[in-house]
Formats: structure tokens, C-alpha cells, sequence
């Protein structure tokens, strides 16, 4: 595969930049690039920005910055506000829009909005299967003679029609989706046609595995941050179909150790790739043929006896939905290679893709109704495969988000939370017998804690340990040491 110098420049920035970082072996770090075409892309409605008199100062005060400059150096916007990634308070898609907006600044970005649905961060989540959970990551499928494409970044305005053409192919894919990026909404929100397309996914065999909530850079995120951006998605994710994927992808291909450890507690499989054809650079006519070019080397290449291919493309792409994908799955089934899932080409049964969620029982969620699998390697045996199995899925996807959906424990999809607000659970703790805990430290009367506060969670009606962000917990992850809990002023796992 032939890389330009310019993109091997920004992969050995990553590298520089992230000691531990694992870049995939076929430029990984080129997927720094793939959002910043998708936000100018003709057609998709964008909510009109407020105008604002930008008054440049030095610093300003969060309660009343709306329209002056933000960021570091410069501090917060007010609530209700976003943080542009050129640095000014606001209101539209300009100033909140994800990943651009900054989350730290910004209270009001997309990425500080909580989807409504059940909390799943209490969920019990068990290793299923032998398919390596954190880590370093996977990068290549594991069976000769298979591909596993994959899209990231979707649903978008043209994921519909990828499907019909994977559909008429008889080939499976697998989609990392996000769950509120590049202006497009919440994907659990009912007025929009995400959650539709997401239960076609699945009824129709596809893999659908998470590229986290706002598509954020995991370096630049505290570990309650990043813990609810993996939560979140789970929610919109759990709130759609009754259950959540145990898949998932970094943006930009970014996880170092604290990300990777966080997603070990949460029982993820982090997934890369080994063949990436830059579909996200050459979304123009004139340049799609350069990311054909790219396949073809690989393919052409290979040996369908003894090799097997993990590919990344993106959805929110016009050029690779309506051209590159045609290419690659006609000569996907021309090279005589079966197309599958990234469950599949790993080895692991469908029944470990997901995690029932919560309110939901085994017998709604995939342990009993896996997505239908791919075992042919022609266009008509597949086909046939899809149609008899999609019916009784897409009755138990219903069930499920019925279920799921009529439950009283739910939160706001309008609720903006500034960013480092931790996952909240309702505390089932009886009221203290004393003022001050064993040890002399006064015990939290109004759910904060530390040494910040002098105060301890330890007998607390607010939760019974002190998480990273000195708030009183009784959440289960936000409870454990390695995820920050301070174990000097409450209980910790």
C-alpha cells in the first residue's frame, strides 16, 4: 500500500505525541482525517448558529461568557453555551457540533448531552468468550479467506442505501457508530430515522459495535469522561435495541493505557484494522479511484487460501457508500473470499456480541436471538441465509425496545452536564448514625467529598465512596480504585 509522506508525518505524530499508542499497521493514524470532511457534506440540515459580537478577553467569568472566547488560557462558556473549536461561546451547530466542539469548555456540546434512557453502568459484564478484551487491541481477523468490512462514524443520511446494497450483494458488515457526531443528532432520538436503521442492521445480520458517544479524542479526556462516553452510547444503544455491544472502536484510532484499562472494566473488545483504503481522503469523483487503487494492492496481492483482511471505511462518506463499496464487494466475491462480520472473522459466536441491558432478560436480547450469521461464500447462499433468519430477529428487537423504552428510569435527552459530572445511580443508602465516620473525618451532608471538601462517603446517604471528582458514589464502576476512587474518604472496589 503506498503512503504519502504527508499522512506518515501525522502517524509518527501520534506516535511522538502518545508513547503508547498503537498505530495500525496500515496507517491508522490516517484516521485523524475522516471527520473533517463530513461537517461541509451538501444536504445534511444544519441548525443555523446564532449570531454573536465576539469581544476578545483575556479571561471570563463562565456564568456570563455567551459569546466571548473560550478554551485554555480563556476558561468556560456559560451553561447552556458550547465552546467552538476556533474558541468562541455559542449556540448552533457551528459553536456545539462534536467532535469540534470543546467539551471542556463547552457545557452545552453535543458531547456533554446525556442520551435519555436507562443508566447500564451497573450492568454485570462477565468475559464472554475468548476474543482478548482491552489491551493493545486486534488488528487482523483470525480465519483464511475472510473480510470483514467495517464502517465507523453512522448512521448518517446514507447508511439506508449502504444497506440495501449489502442486501442485494448477500455480504455482512459491521458498523462502529457513534452516538451524537457531526451534527446529526442523538441516535436514539425518535424524530430521526436512526433507530430504524440501527434494528435493520441488526435484523439483517450485520454487527453493530460502538466508536463511542461524541467521537472524542481519548487523550484529551479525564477518566469520567471517557467512561461516559462508552456509557452513553450503551444507553442510546440499550434504549433502541434492549441490549449493547461488547465491540468497540477509539476514535482515531487513539487508546492509550487509561482508555484501554477502562475498557477492560467495561469488557471490550477494541478493534483496529489492517487494510485501510482512505476512503474518508478521497470523497471527490476524481480521487475515489486512488482508494480502489489501495484495495486492489491488497487484494490482488493476497492469497484467499492463507490471508483474511480487516477493512475500515466510513458511512458519513458519499463517494465510498455509492462507489468504493460496489468495487470492493465485487471483488471481495471475484477473489473467491467470504464476507463476515468482525465477530466472525475473530471466531466468536454471536451470542458474545452483546450485553443484555437493563430491565430486559435474557430471552429478549442476543444470548437467544443472535443476529443472523453469514456462512456462505456466494452471493445466493448468503441472500438466503439473511432472509430466513431477519423475521423472528426483528420481532425480538421489537420486544426488547418495548420493554426497554417503558421504564420510568430515565433522564432528559435535553440535560446538558458539564463535562467531568459523573454517571449518577440512585442511592439505596440508610441515613448516618453519626456526623463523623470511624478515623475523626466529617461524613458528606451534601454528596461531596475528599480532601477538597473534608469530608468523607463513608456512612453518606449519598453514596458510600468518594469518586475521582469528589462526588459521593454508589455507581459500581465509578466505585473502583484503578478508575480513580479515593479510598481515604469512602469505600472503594
Amino acid at each position: 500500500m503506498k503512503v504519502s509522506a504527508a499522512l506518515l508525518t501525522v502517524a509518527c505524530g501520534l506516535v511522538a505525541a502518545h508513547g503508547d499508542v498503537p498505530i495500525p499497521r496500515i496507517l491508522g493514524g490516517g484516521k485523524l482525517f475522516s471527520d473533517l470532511r463530513a461537517r461541509h457534506i451538501t444536504g445534511l440540515a444544519r441548525e443555523r448558529a446564532v449570531e454573536h459580537v465576539h469581544n476578545k478577553r483575556t479571561r471570563n467569568d463562565k456564568r456570563e461568557n455567551t459569546s466571548g472566547q473560550c478554551g485554555k488560557g480563556y476558561g468556560s462558556c456559560a451553561v447552556g453555551y458550547c465552546c467552538s473549536a476556533e474558541g468562541w461561546c455559542g449556540k448552533g451547530s457551528d459553536y456545539c457540533t462534536s467532535p469540534d466542539c470543546q467539551i471542556n469548555y463547552g457545557p452545552a456540546c453535543d458531547g456533554n448531552r446525556k442520551p435519555s434512557g436507562v443508566d447500564t453502568s451497573s450492568v454485570p459484564r462477565p468475559k464472554l468468550g475468548s476474543v482478548s478484551i482491552g489491551g493493545n487491541g486486534i488488528y487482523d481477523c483470525v480465519n483464511p479467506g475472510e473480510i470483514a468490512i467495517t464502517f465507523d462514524d453512522g448512521p448518517y443520511l446514507y447508511t439506508n442505501d449502504l444497506l440495501d446494497k449489502f442486501k442485494s450483494y448477500g455480504a455482512k458488515a459491521t458498523f462502529f457508530i457513534t452516538g451524537n457526531n457531526i451534527g446529526k443528532g442523538m441516535i436514539n432520538d425518535p424524530s430521526t430515522p436512526y433507530p430504524a436503521v440501527i434494528k435493520r442492521m441488526h435484523a439483517e445480520g450485520h454487527q453493530i459495535a460502538s466508536h463511542t458517544w461524541s467521537h472524542e479524542n481519548s487523550s484529551t479526556l479525564t477518566n469520567n469522561q471517557y467512561t461516559n462516553q462508552i456509557i452513553w452510547n450503551e444507553i442510546a444503544f440499550n434504549s433502541i435495541l434492549g441490549f449493547f455491544p461488547t465491540y468497540m472502536r477509539p476514535p482515531y484510532s487513539i487508546c492509550a493505557k487509561a482508555c484501554q484499562n477502562i475498557l477492560a472494566t467495561l469488557g471490550y473488545h477494541i478493534i483496529y484494522f489492517d487494510l485501510d483504503t482512505e476512503g474518508y481522503l478521497m470523497d471527490d469523483p476524481t480521487l475515489i479511484q486512488t482508494s480502489k487503487n489501495i484495495w486492489d494492492e491488497a487484494i490482488n496481492g493476497a492469497n484467499v487460501r492463507t490471508d483474511s483482511f480487516l477493512n475500515i471505511e466510513h458511512d458519513i462518506h458519499y463517494q465510498t457508500v455509492y462507489n468504493l463499496t460496489d468495487y470492493m464487494l465485487s471483488s471481495l466475491f471475484k477473489h473467491g473470499y467470504k464476507s463476515v462480520t468482525v465477530g466472525e472473522c475473530l471466531g466468536d459466536p454471536a451470542s458474545n456480541w452483546y450485553r443484555a441491558g437493563p430491565d430486559t432478560t435474557p430471552s429478549s436480547g442476543p444470548s437467544t436471538t443472535p443476529p443472523p450469521s453469514s456462512t456462505s461464500t456466494n452471493k445466493s447462499t448468503s441472500r438466503s441465509t439473511s432472509k430466513s433468519t431477519s423475521t423472528s430477529t426483528s420481532r425480538s428487537t421489537s420486544t426488547s425496545t418495548s420493554r426497554s423504552t417503558s421504564t420510568t428510569r430515565t433522564t432528559s435527552s435535553t440535560t446538558t452536564l458539564v463535562p467531568d459530572s459523573p454517571i449518577t445511580s440512585t442511592s439505596t443508602s440508610k441515613p448516618p448514625t453519626s456526623t463523623t465516620a470511624p478515623g475523626g473525618k466529617p461524613i458528606s451532608t451534601d454528596g461531596q467529598c475528599g480532601a477538597a471538601n473534608g469530608a468523607t462517603c463513608a456512612g453518606s446517604t449519598f453514596g458510600q465512596c468518594c469518586a475521582r471528582y469528589n462526588s459521593c458514589e454508589d455507581n459500581a464502576l465509578l466505585c473502583l480504585a484503578r478508575l480513580g476512587c479515593q479510598g481515604d474518604y469512602g469505600v472503594c472496589n
